[in-house]
């Protein structure tokens, strides 16, 4: 059991080292996630992959499942177990892993392996740039989250119904995305401090991690949209 104070409360070495710890544990999630997707895409029957973005309400399913899994995988990931932690990180890489796995599979197959390369590229650049407009502002950009959860659902709505009546979401959608995705990284990564006990770097990177994936996600789909 931990009895960690906030970051906020802390001393300056344990703030730095509480952030250390959680951008490393982001930098092993991607590297796992790739580990992981690439075991997939290697062992999967291609006939399943086709199925899960083949048919529309079992892609529906699949980000249902996801969604739901996504809630325990975070509650794991604050635990007050270090074991727990772990485990709900490492279930929430094998979710994104499975989630990702048809659009790796048409990415590659339809545009390349270099396209996933550019996409990854201006990810992490985003990423970067984004953070470091976090912490080097000392801004509050806890005023984003409302912005974010009422996207978020909005986000889910058209999903949904794009899904169930058969239409293209189209470009905007995707850059919309980004841009949602990107509110994302700059409120998670100023809630580091205010919200987090030391003892938490887990839960920290888990959400950075969800963050990232989301942006990469709509980065690779508008990609694969100007080369299609």
């Amino acid at each position: 059991m931990m009895t960690d104070s906030l970051v906020a409360h802390s001393s300056e070495v344990e703030k730095a080292d509480f952030y250390r710890k959680t951008y490393l544990h982001v930098a092993l999630s991607v590297l796992a996630f790739i580990g992981v997707e690439t075991i997939l895409l290697k062992t999967v029957p291609v006939e399943l992959i086709a199925m899960m973005f083949g048919q529309k309400y079992t892609w529906l399913l699949i980000i249902g499942v996801f969604w739901l899994a996504s809630i325990l995988a975070n509650k794991w990931s604050l635990s007050q177990s270090r074991s727990t932690q772990y485990l709900g990180l490492g279930f929430y890489i094998l979710l994104e892993a499975v989630i990702f796995l048809p659009l790796i599979y048409i990415a590659v197959n339809s545009a390349g392996v270099n396209v996933i390369f550019q996409a990854a590229m201006l990810t992490i650049s985003m990423f970067a740039g984004l953070s470091l407009v976090a912490f080097m502002s000392n801004k509050d950009f806890s005023f984003l989250r409302n912005i974010i959860v009422i996207g978020g659902f909005i986000a889910i709505g058209l999903i949904v119904a794009g899904a169930v009546f058969g239409f293209n979401l189209g470009l905007w959608f995707s850059v919309g995305m980004v841009l949602l995705a990107s509110a994302s990284i700059l409120y998670e990564t100023s809630k580091l401090k205010n919200t987090y006990t030391t003892g938490q770097y887990v839960g920290a990177a888990l959400q950075l991690f969800a963050s990232i994936m989301l942006l990469f996600w709509y980065i690779l789909r508008i990609l694969m949209s100007r080369r299609s």
